[in-house]
């Protein structure tokens, strides 16, 4: 873990020339969700690149700079404050956690425009936050309705990192269950970080339940997608995770996704033009070795051509002029057409299964 650094001491880059745009690109490279952070930063300079070749963004060279979101979220508040004070910085992006967001969103205080692109548990109003992720009622809801009509699966544990995302998606998974019929028969809550789910499934194993609703984050669902498929459970229980990725099914292993499934605004294998016009980019342009294409990273390319959109519809870059604008701008991208309302991004989302290592898309929700 990164130590704490006090505000005089953030080392910030002078002014960038007039002619250049920066944006911060807060993505995670340590801690559970380190496993993201690559795909996310290509996903982020292909677009800057392609946005570049376009002629930037009002007459000016768009350039990213990274900053870690792996950290303790007030860490990163403190950069990104830093940052923004001594005009290093024109706008925020990036895919973290929403304790991240928590922190980061109040020290912006909406001088600079600020996308962010994870999937979240919904409700951000403050002004200069524009949101690209999926939210529960287009994503957790429609998904726990094809459980029950379906599968028949209506009984349900959750299991989840101890944070703001997981508790107000449990909630929301708790009310839409009541709803259709289900129930949750336990709620069980893991520090991140966590390596040890022995207890956990325990209780998971005792609660009577057909399906686990997975609110866990990287390296933590690895974790415990492991010892799940260990302790055999997955011959009888599906799991459900809103937040998971390839990334995750590689360092799960194929022998421990049986019966795993998500819902997403974007997969690699989604069989859609512009998602795989945006696929053959990414390959042409980092080559076969690349970091792994997927839906989180996708989200940060998402945010770099939303904020790159909203500045050229407004033609300047404040906050003022961007939320202005922004109701009902669409664009095409690689989640098909996406359309501004309420400073969400409305998207199409699609239920998939793990196959072994690789997701096949059963169908849009």
């Amino acid at each position: 873990m990164a130590a704490t650094v006090a505000p005089d001491e953030l080392t910030v880059p002078p002014r960038p020339d007039l002619d250049v745009l920066t944006m911060a690109l807060v993505v995670p490279l340590q801690g559970p969700a380190g496993i993201f952070g690559p795909s996310c930063e290509s996903c982020a300079q292909l677009a800057a690149e392609e946005i570049n070749a376009e002629g930037g963004v009002l007459g000016r060279e768009l350039r990213l700079l990274p900053v870690d979101g792996g950290r303790k979220p007030a860490e990163v508040a403190r950069e990104v404050d830093a940052l923004i004070r001594v005009g290093a910085i024109d706008a925020v992006t990036g895919w973290h956690i929403s304790a991240v967001r928590e922190a980061v969103a109040p020290a912006i205080a909406g001088r600079v425009p600020y996308a962010y692109t994870a999937l979240y548990e919904g409700g951000e109003r403050r002004p200069g936050v524009f949101l690209t992720g999926e939210t529960p009622d287009l994503q957790l809801a429609p998904t726990l309705d094809w459980f029950a009509d379906m599968a028949g699966v209506r009984r349900w544990t959750i299991v989840g990192d101890d944070y703001i995302w997981p508790r107000r998606s449990a909630a929301v998974a708790r009310a839409h269950l009541r709803r259709i019929g289900g129930t949750v028969h336990d709620e069980i809550y893991v520090p991140l970080g966590t390596t040890d789910f022995s207890a956990v499934l325990r209780r998971v194993e005792a609660s009577g339940c057909e399906a686990v609703l997975m609110l866990l984050i990287g390296e933590d669902a690895v974790q415990f997608n492991r010892a799940f498929a260990a302790s055999g459970m997955d011959r009888d229980l599906l799991r459900f995770s809103s937040l998971i990725d390839e990334n995750v099914l590689l360092a799960s292993g194929a022998n421990c996704t049986r019966g795993l499934m998500t819902s997403a605004g974007y997969f690699e294998d989604l069989a859609t033009q512009a998602g795989l016009d945006f696929a053959a980019a990414y390959f042409r342009r980092f080559g076969e070795d690349a970091p792994v294409l997927n839906s989180l990273g996708e989200s940060c390319y998402e945010g770099v051509r939303l904020l790159t959109a909203l500045m050229r519809r407004a033609g300047e870059t404040s906050v003022r002029s961007l939320m202005s604008v922004s109701e009902g701008l669409s664009y095409e991208s690689p989640r098909g057409t996406v359309e501004v309302r309420d400073r969400h991004l409305r998207q199409r989302v699609f239920l998939a299964a793990a196959d072994g290592l690789n997701w096949d898309v059963l169908e849009e929700l």
